[in-house]
């Protein structure tokens, strides 16, 4: 079997970010008028091949808010320390992916998995420092990688393997530049015994042949859906900068993800780190366009089961 729960499935910032407006942001503070809108914690993925050990895909600034709202993340009956997390995967630096782990310094024993240049970042940051590196060991991942994450040596039932997606360093990495690439990864997860998979992609400035062929017959795609257009953020007042220039290729349009992924086999398709800026978070013509294409909108608490 595989198990995937979608913890939060919006972008940095949540639905609603705490300092923002939008019509999303007060729809989302207020009464629900829209049966479609919803708030929605910042993106974390948890999957299992037990139901039983859990791994987690990044780890969210909201994740102790995840985890108090998700049972199966809960410590065993009659266990006074205990934890079913066994790893945490990052697949990028960004905020959004990391700020999280600070919630899990209590002294219960996970791997970290992540890009070499994630961990020189956990590294870097003195921070970090109180995830105890004899009971949190760090574990490089490359770019085009397949691993298995163990609990004291032995296999948990999962097969995962790594791929690059394009992506842009985080704004905060003082040696970032604007046209590289950064430490971005997606991943396939994989039964071991079962050979269903789920593709995890959070974050993608553009999608390339390569990537399609990863994801290519996977039973779950949960895919980066930033925002509907590459200059909403503008248009909306809200920034300055487009999708494109943060690392995110817009849902729609003539060259967005919808139209690129046309004809790509997956079971199912779901976008998952939604900005809070984006019209599919309620009813609305673009979100109609999604649904029709062939593609759900992820909201916090989604369950899979293969």
């Amino acid at each position: 079997m595989l198990y995937a729960i979608v913890l939060g499935a919006a972008a940095g910032g949540g639905v609603p970010q705490w300092n923002c407006g939008c019509a999303n942001c007060q729809e989302a503070r207020g009464p629900r008028r829209d049966p479609v809108q919803s708030a929605s914690t910042q993106v974390s993925i948890a999957v299992s091949a037990n139901d039983r050990d859990w791994i987690l895909i990044n780890a969210s600034p909201d994740l102790r808010q995840q985890i108090n709202a998700t049972p199966q993340l809960h410590p065993r009956a009659g266990a006074l320390r205990h934890s079913p997390i066994a790893g945490v995967i990052l697949t990028n630096a960004e905020v959004d992916a990391i700020a999280g782990l600070l919630s899990l310094r209590e002294g219960s024993p996970f791997s970290i998995y992540a890009p070499t240049e994630v961990l020189d970042v956990l590294r870097d940051n003195n921070i970090f420092r109180v995830l105890d590196a004899t009971k949190v060991p760090r574990v490089s991942v490359g770019a085009r990688e397949r691993f298995e994450p163990q609990i004291s040596g032995n296999s948990i039932g999962l097969r995962i393997t790594s791929f690059q997606v394009p992506g842009k360093p985080a704004l905060y990495i003082k040696d970032q530049a604007a046209d590289r690439d950064g430490p971005t990864i997606g991943l396939r997860i994989e039964d071991m015994f079962g050979g269903k998979s789920i593709c995890v992609v959070t974050a993608c400035a553009r999608v390339t042949d390569e990537l399609k062929t990863q994801i290519a017959d996977c039973d779950i795609l949960l895919f980066d859906g930033t925002l509907w257009r590459d200059d909403e953020l503008i248009a909306a007042g809200l920034g300055n900068q487009t999708g494109k220039r943060m690392g995110h290729q817009a849902m729609g349009g003539a060259d967005g993800v919808i139209a690129t992924f046309a004809g790509v086999k997956a079971g199912r398709k779901v976008f998952v780190h939604i900005n809070n800026s984006n019209p599919v978070w309620h009813a609305s013509p673009e979100r109609e366009a999604a649904e029709r294409a062939g593609w759900e909108i992820g909201y916090d608490g989604m369950e899979f089961t293969l």
